[in-house]
């Protein structure tokens, strides 16, 4: 976490709670009548701990550890009557939270581990007390409120160290996800690789149609390898997008051109000529079009209908991908943009989940309706490039 942006969510949370410098002063005015019970409030926090198998399983470096924590707890406890919390003392109370989130303290222990210091406070500050009764409520109001954002601080630390576990676990399931799409997608044209090399070196006498053959083999699928590693590293690699204005029109008859697809397929194209021009990176744009319209073929099987439409709205240009394929099913709709995801029974599932990411990355949306039985439509929408800088790069 940056270290002002602590601070100053610590400041907001004062603000909530209605801390004052008066709170401050009136902390610094009690110091001296509870200091004197410090120690006897370390002993029955550590006595409590031991008492509790839950939290006593923290504790795993015998005595000295303990004394070392009751040294530290004796800090803390003068640290939080100080009077002076600046972005030093939160950045202090911060780390102590996630040092109880790193042993793996149990947050509900830290919040009834709280609520005992709080008791001991406030039972050694009324028996103390020999002033009027007004200036106690104000004492004891102060004290909760810093105590409550003593919390706070130790709850972000806590979501804090939370969020960084669930991100390495979603690490560790995403690099098991690619660890098994490329062992499945590989093996295969490896498989074809060994058994013509195994020809190649074995067969007695074969003719040259059939080495040719085997040759062919060998290119073929060393290519398909070469693919999959491909479509891999453009997903781990999407580099930043040069934001400029081109022409959707053309984008989309380029990426036709080069899709090839079968003479089976019908392409239709509605209203793409009035369309203005759209800031993003053209050359990534293309790769988006084009995976969209290979899949609309694989959906359709090599024979139907591909409809591309385009219209303005506001500031946004809007070009849909329709195909007549057999829909997806509603069960899927929601993850076949997801990485490794995929119906097919070849492919890592990868170049939606590419396309979206390119569009992300150019401020754009990508968006899939489908019905069953009535074919899917992926709609795209990118940000329309104002006229003046229609020749001017765009950032």
């Amino acid at each position: 976490m940056r270290y002002d942006s602590l601070f100053d969510r610590f400041r907001e949370l004062q603000g909530y709670v209605g801390w004052t410098e008066d709170d401050a002063q009136s902390i610094r005015s009690i110091a001296a009548r509870v200091e004197p019970a410090f120690g006897g409030i370390v002993v029955d926090f550590y006595e409590e701990i031991h008492r509790h198998a839950e939290t006593r399983k923290v504790l795993t470096g015998g005595e000295a550890q303990v004394q070392r924590l009751e040294t530290t707890l004796l800090g803390w406890l003068g640290d939080l009557f100080s009077g002076s919390y600046d972005a030093d003392y939160v950045q202090r109370r911060w780390r102590v939270g996630l040092r109880h989130a790193e042993i793996g303290l149990d947050q509900v222990f830290c919040n009834v581990a709280m609520a005992r210091v709080r008791s001991r406070l406030l039972d050694a500050l009324v028996r103390t007390w020999d002033r009027e009764p007004a200036a106690l409520h104000s004492a004891v109001q102060a004290l909760n409120k810093l105590l409550d954002l003593e919390l706070a601080i130790i709850e972000d630390a806590y979501q804090t160290e939370y969020l960084a576990r669930q991100q390495q676990i979603e690490r560790l399931a995403s690099l098991g996800q690619i660890a098994g799409g490329v062992a499945h997608e590989l093996r295969n044209p490896l498989n074809v690789v060994k058994t013509s090399v195994y020809f190649l070196l074995n067969a007695s006498d074969p003719t040259p149609e059939k080495k040719a053959e085997h040759f062919d083999r060998i290119e073929r699928h060393v290519e398909l390898a070469d693919g999959v590693i491909s479509a891999l590293s453009n997903f781990a690699r999407i580099s930043v997008p040069e934001m400029r204005a081109f022409s959707v029109e053309d984008c989309i008859r380029e990426a036709l051109d080069q899709t090839a697809l079968p003479e089976t397929i019908e392409v239709v194209l509605v209203g793409l000529g009035q369309l203005p021009t759209v800031a993003a990176d053209a050359g990534q744009i293309h790769i988006v079009f084009g995976n969209l319209f290979r899949n609309a073929s694989e959906a359709m099987s090599g024979r139907g209908r591909l409809t591309i439409t385009g219209r303005s709205e506001g500031p946004l240009v809007e070009i849909a991908v329709i195909d007549t394929g057999p829909g997806i099913p509603p069960d899927q709709r929601a993850r076949v943009m997801e990485p490794f995801f995929t119906t097919k029974a070849r492919g890592l599932g990868l170049g939606l989940a590419i396309s979206r990411s390119i569009v992300d990355k150019n401020r754009g949306e990508l968006r899939v309706t489908s019905e069953l039985g009535s074919g899917s439509t992926f709609l795209v929408r990118l940000r329309r490039a104002p006229p003046r800088d229609e020749a001017e790069p765009l950032s």
